[in-house]
């Protein structure tokens, strides 16, 4: 039988901690060359909406150690409107009933048979507070206890989770430049992790005096600037194009999530792609050496090292995000809802055939 899971499902079997074990042994095995991730693809085309695009994105890797496959799908309709200032990556709720089209296909490493099937909401949200989370476990001070958080949206939420995972953090303060969604992104997080979260009005008071540094934004545009790099600081970003080029330059430990400088970029004649252009998403950070940079996979198996001193600068790009993470935190998702009898079975034979494919 396949298993088909929701978000509720898998809300209720993916911990932050869990998601974090996970991941840094499935990133353990990666270093080695004992497991494999594809490079994102990103496909473009017009749509019916004049400022929007359709995107199909791709993604998928396997951990054999885990005995298990994942590809990570999404069919998009995608706007770039300005707030702030800033250009932002805004996926719009266009499938039926105002809803996101997005899939993870689980699949079995050892005989091919799709195991399960669930939406990507809530893995990706808590796998890229993981995957930061382990950035900081590896990189930022023992002591490191204030997070200055630049955003408040979906995203920000699971990086907070993540972070407090893995230190010890008594202040949180956060910026954003809607004040009604940070003062309720305050509120909602103060009380989801007992420690209190301070909503500012600008982003030099969010990360004044913070050991650690994180953006959690869908800007195509700088937000984290080189001014504000400080002796011991940890910057943590979930996006390329978050950190300004030149603050990167000034850490003295600069780690990636994967070499891959981009996904692939596929569209159909005459579109431009707004991430594209100068200076925006994909080209920003261009004076990086993205293949040559140390990946958090070689940080954690112990490959390349980490922070040396307490003044050290450090900074994590989750640059790109892998399809490898959908299988490792994937085959803890299926074994526990398994273990707990969640979601619905259907016949494998209907996403299986009897032809040579």
């Amino acid at each position: 039988m396949t298993l088909i899971l929701s978000n509720a499902d898998v809300e209720a079997v993916l911990s932050m901690p869990e998601c974090i074990a996970v991941l840094e042994d499935a990133y353990r095995e990666l270093a080695f060359g004992r497991g494999v991730s594809r490079t994102r693809s990103d496909s473009f085309s017009e749509t019916a909406r004049p400022d929007a695009l359709y995107s199909l994105k791709s993604m998928d890797g396997i951990v054999p150690k885990l005995g298990v496959g994942a590809v990570r799908i999404n069919s998009d309709i995608v706007t770039w409107p300005k707030e702030g200032g800033n250009e932002r990556r805004v996926k719009v709720p266009a499938a039926p009933n105002q809803r996101y089209t997005g899939l993870v296909l689980l699949f079995s490493s050892e005989n091919g048979e799709p195991l399960a099937i669930f939406p990507d909401g809530v893995m990706q949200r808590i796998r890229v507070g993981a995957a930061n989370a382990l950035g900081v476990k590896y990189l930022a001070r023992e002591d490191a206890e204030t997070v200055g958080i630049l955003g408040s949206g979906w995203q920000a939420g699971a990086q907070l989770m993540g972070v407090c995972a893995v230190r010890n953090i008594r202040t949180i303060r956060c910026y954003s430049p809607n004040a009604q969604n940070r003062y309720a992104f305050a509120r909602e997080w103060s009380e989801k992790l007992g420690v209190t979260v301070t909503p500012v009005s600008s982003a030099e008071e969010a990360l004044k005096d913070a050991d650690i540094a994180m953006c959690a934004t869908n800007t195509i545009d700088a937000v984290f600037f080189a001014d504000w790099v400080k002796p011991g600081l940890h910057i943590s970003s979930i996006k390329r194009p978050e950190v300004e080029g030149a603050a990167v330059k000034r850490a003295d430990v600069v780690v990636l999530h994967s070499n891959d400088g981009t996904p692939l970029h596929l569209s159909t004649k005459g579109v431009t792609i707004p991430e594209k252009a100068e200076n925006k998403g994909w080209t920003l950070a261009g004076e990086l050496d993205f293949a040559t940079l140390p990946t958090l996979p070689q940080l954690i198996a112990g490959l390349v090292p980490g922070r040396t001193s307490p003044d050290q600068v450090t900074c994590f790009l989750n640059n790109i995000g892998l399809g490898y993470q959908f299988a490792a935190a994937g085959s803890l998702v299926y074994k526990k809802a398994c273990e707990q009898k969640l979601g619905r079975d259907l016949p494998t034979d209907w996403f299986t055939e009897d032809v040579h494919p």
